[in-house]
């Protein structure tokens, strides 16, 4: 396995295979231990969960029905906003990755759940639990990795159309919840497929979806606001319920982007990843191809607790509370095999994440040869990338290369 993020060393070469499969055995016994002691404290706290989220959206929306008065609006939408956002994370996303299905209660299982979010279950179950968690920062697999929208590596040929990549990363946040709708469906890909031939499952994935986008939208953006119609709140409500799912959108994409898209995350080549990947291999993987959040309890409960996004994908049928907990083991692994444990707090991962956004919507290397001296210069290089044609841009490519291949050469001389 090599990562493809031209590093001049691979941070795996020093692993054997032997080094690989005792750690996904090490692995291996810290989740059955947590399988093994599964109980009754794990059923009230996500019960308790479930029962307060549903308490804070009822006692919210009850508050905006006198959202006329900005005090009610404040606090409604505030309430709403992380009503939303515990909906989506802590609970939806967790439970319809079976995290609680071993309690056997129909209200909370996987095959039952439908969340407040623009995408069905069960696309979403596809996309997420099937395809990303199998192929987890696979370049050309994962689609998480960029949403389809995104040049997310390196190796990606760079095309003038990059440089927009910033701002429709911030309107896909904007509106994220669509945009994971759209994804789960690949639109993109469907659109492009004469309509005669698109497959009856993508047919049926579009009406199960705009029906279920119809059903938030009247909820949101019809039945709540014209309850406050008596109070004279219709548009304050409206107002409010369109700002909490704007908050929501923008955390998720947040948390989502520092779990995978920091720099020093790796990201891996297809022809890299063996046909028949071990237990210890994919574990590897996992752990290379995530990053984690510091931060407080609060912190982590907002988050989904994948501000454990590392303990998450290693372990992702296991009940959320548990992360904190087997988090130590885990971190101890990675010390033990000489392994980069990625872990900052929240700003600096979004900071992260986003400097890499804009830094891979430039040519390779563009902007780490910027500076204010020579910035006229270097936005003349860019121009001339930009006009001049696939040629230009492939000589750059070829230069960029050979300047990292005499980096990685140097690196192993010294």
């Amino acid at each position: 396995m090599t990562t493809i993020t031209r590093k001049p060393v691979n941070p795996t070469a020093h692993l054997t295979a032997a080094d690989i499969e005792a750690l996904g055995a090490a692995l291996d016994a810290i989740r059955q231990d947590v399988l093994d002691t599964r109980g009754e404290s794990d059923a009230r706290y996500i019960r308790k969960v479930v029962d307060v989220q549903r308490k804070l959206e009822l006692g919210s929306r009850a508050v905006l029905l006198f959202s006329v008065f900005p005090p009610a609006w404040i606090v409604g939408t505030a309430g709403l906003s992380v009503a939303k956002i515990l909906e989506n994370m802590e609970i939806g996303h967790n439970v319809m990755h079976g995290q609680w299905d071993w309690m056997r209660d129909p209200k909370i299982h996987s095959t039952t759940w439908e969340w407040d979010n623009a995408s069905t279950s069960e696309s979403w179950k596809h996309s997420h639990n099937q395809v990303h968690h199998t192929y987890t920062n696979i370049v050309g697999k994962d689609n998480d990795l960029g949403y389809g929208i995104m040049r997310v590596d390196e190796d990606q040929r760079w095309a003038p159309m990059h440089l927009g990549q910033p701002l429709w990363s911030f309107i896909n946040a904007c509106f994220f919840e669509y945009g994971i709708a759209a994804y789960d469906l690949q639109l993109g890909k469907n659109l492009k497929i004469p309509k005669e031939k698109r497959s009856e499952e993508f047919k049926r994935g579009v009406k199960s979806t705009l029906k279920k986008i119809r059903k938030q939208a009247t909820k949101d953006y019809v039945v709540h606001p014209a309850l406050s119609i008596p109070t004279g709140s219709f548009l304050p409500t409206l107002a409010a319920n369109f700002t909490a799912n704007l908050v929501r959108n923008l955390w998720t994409n947040s948390v989502i982007l520092c779990g995978h898209f920091p720099e020093g995350v790796e990201t891996f080549e297809r022809a890299a990843i063996p046909e028949k990947e071990t237990r210890g291999e994919w574990y590897l993987r996992q752990m290379l191809g995530s990053a984690n959040i510091s931060g407080s309890k609060a912190m982590h409960l907002m988050t989904g607790n994948l501000s454990h996004q590392i303990e998450h994908h290693l372990f992702p049928d296991l009940p959320s509370n548990r992360y904190a907990e087997v988090a130590p083991k885990v971190k101890a692994l990675f010390e033990q095999y000489g392994l980069n444990y990625h872990e900052a707090p929240l700003p600096k991962q979004v900071a992260s994440a986003w400097h890499k956004i804009f830094r891979l919507s430039l040519p390779n290397g563009w902007l780490a040869a910027t500076n204010a001296k020579n910035l006229p210069q270097q936005l003349g290089v860019l121009h001339k990338l930009t006009t001049g044609g696939p040629k230009v841009r492939r000589a750059h490519d070829a230069a960029q290369r050979r300047a990292e291949r005499q980096q990685r050469e140097a690196a192993k001389a010294a």
